[in-house]
């Protein structure tokens, strides 16, 4: 068994933000106890993310995807891709199944995505391309035999992107997942529940009071605490960058909020992990 106490299901150390102590930072986290999911949005982040999972003899693993930001060449983040903090454009990826299918091959990929539907800032068109790219990326996940790692924003017009996932997922999926930096409502989260996808929460839930009921309705079972680093750093880390072994921050505001030692919330979040993604 793992000797670990906590594992952030969703970060990003194989984006930019890392480039100048990545294998620092991935290395004071695994000394103070703590695992990690690097979380790949496009083919660059999904191989580096694969790439350092094989680096690490444990307690370090990877997502292979495309994030729906990533199918249009209208979003860019320097903090992700770009070298040095450069600005990039999203190359208008086209989801490429073999090249995907043949990194998942790799024992230490966990799960296929972040793969979901983003309707923040999009058009019709836009929107097709992600269908159409999230589609591909369920075929594979159901493939290769492993969940998926799920990014599902809603529109500003208030367009559920959650109800459009769900659909999917419905009549497409054969493997389960979880939905990342659930966002939705009680009623949204019922709904991937009922399908026995698991929920997690980011740092978020340390300083915004609206995610107390959300936490305290997912049953203990069916829920994870992950980062989402180098973004959202939680209480008591506001305004740095986030980093993985700043899960702990989340998983002892989680235990507050559900009445539990902090001890036994890590042991309950451990199981729900290795369950999901076999982590072994």
């Amino acid at each position: 068994m793992n000797n670990y106490r906590a594992i952030d299901i969703h970060c990003h150390t194989n984006f930019a933000a890392f480039d100048e102590d990545r294998d620092e930072v991935i290395s004071r986290t695994l000394d103070a106890g703590v695992y990690m999911i690097n979380v790949g949005t496009q083919k660059d982040t999904s191989k580096s993310g694969v790439e350092l999972a094989q680096k690490y003899e444990k307690g370090v693993y990877a997502t292979v995807g495309l994030h729906p930001i990533h199918t249009d060449k209208s979003f860019h983040d320097e903090a992700e891709i770009g070298e040095g903090g450069s600005n990039f454009n999203s190359r208008d990826e086209v989801f490429d199944a073999e090249y995907y299918r043949e990194l998942a091959q790799d024992p230490k990929v966990v799960a296929i995505g972040e793969c979901g539907l983003d309707y923040f800032r999009t058009d019709k068109e836009s929107e097709q391309k992600q269908r159409d790219a999230f589609i591909a990326q369920v075929h594979v996940a159901n493939e290769v035999r492993k969940p998926m790692m799920l990014h599902v924003r809603n529109g500003q017009d208030g367009r559920s992107a959650y109800a459009d996932v769900l659909d999917i997922i419905k009549s497409e999926a054969t493997v389960l997942g979880n939905v990342h930096f659930f966002a939705g409502s009680k009623e949204d989260a019922k709904k991937f529940l009922d399908l026995g996808f698991t929920l997690s929460f980011t740092g978020v839930i340390t300083f915004a009071k609206e995610y107390k009921e959300l936490v305290e309705f997912v049953p203990d079972d069916m829920i994870h605490a992950e980062t989402d680093a180098p973004y959202v750093a939680p209480v008591p880390e506001r305004g740095k960058r986030n980093e993985p072994l700043f899960v702990t921050h989340v998983v002892e505001k989680m235990a507050s909020i559900k009445g539990k030692a902090v001890e036994d919330m890590q042991a309950i979040l451990r199981a729900n992990t290795e369950r999901l993604f076999k982590i072994v």
